[in-house]
């Protein structure tokens, strides 16, 4: 079993890294160059990690499953996926990505993690003393999760009809925002010009141009351009400087 993830500030990777440590395997980003294909035909059982945006898996992961299709048929599948709210089919969607019956899930789960949205007033940032609550519960849920499968139970979160029509109803308008996030970055003029986030952006959205930092249209929403610059000079839809960033699980930990 091999887990592979996307995190856009840290979340999604506890997550994967916390549930591998556990079961004694190993645990790749889909931003390492390493030969997937190799490594997905050759294992048995596949898992999956990601932060799930409006009950949609981000873009930057359907692409990479995309492009690997033909390793993942018929592999048996764990699925999970990290969110803010409630998602309704977050784990489920996955799915959406590949044929009918392309793959055997035998595990799906949903996991509640910190805020990474830092330039929306309705969705706080946690202080410290919350993101340990956070912590503490995913610690739990995950030794569950490793006795269930480890026991062969089988459980899918958000599966069932309900929790589809949740995820339809929250995720009607998500493919219009990506679309709109294409182009909706904003460098203000506290930029410095470190190129932090030329080299940490995981769709190589940004480059020097002109001594200037330019986006090049292909934002996947994860914000870890934003949280992670020093002088917080970049947001994504709104043009107003960000007061506070998330820092990541990890600054915790």
């Amino acid at each position: 079993m091999i887990m592979i993830y996307f995190s856009g500030t840290g979340n999604s990777k506890y997550i994967a890294e916390l549930f591998c440590r556990n079961m004694s395997c190993n645990c790749y980003s889909i931003e390492e160059r390493v030969d997937f294909e190799q490594l997905i035909s050759s294992e048995e059982i596949i898992g999956f990690c990601y932060p799930i945006y409006g009950s949609r898996v981000p873009r930057i992961m359907r692409e990479f499953s995309i492009q690997y299709m033909e390793a993942f048929k018929d592999k048996k599948i764990i699925i999970f996926c990290t969110q803010y709210i409630f998602s309704g089919d977050g784990a489920r969607a996955f799915i959406d990505i590949f044929p009918k019956k392309y793959l055997n899930v035998i595990y799906a789960e949903h996991f509640f993690m910190p805020n990474n949205v830092c330039n929306l007033f309705i969705l706080p940032l946690a202080n410290d003393n919350k993101i340990q609550k956070y912590i503490k519960k995913s610690e739990q849920k995950i030794i569950l999760i490793c006795n269930n499968i480890t026991s062969g139970i089988v459980k899918k979160r958000g599966f069932n009809v309900i929790s589809k029509i949740l995820g339809l109803f929250q995720g009607v308008f998500i493919y219009a925002i990506e679309r709109k996030a294409l182009n909706s970055v904003f460098i203000n003029n506290d930029c410095i010009k470190c190129s932090l986030c030329v080299s940490i952006c995981p769709m190589n959205n940004f480059e020097i141009n002109n001594g200037k930092i330019a986006q090049k249209s292909n934002c996947t929403i994860c914000y870890r351009c934003i949280n992670k610059c020093p002088t917080k000079a970049i947001s994504v839809f709104f043009n107003g400087k960000v007061k506070k960033q998330y820092k990541g699980i990890n600054e915790i930990t």
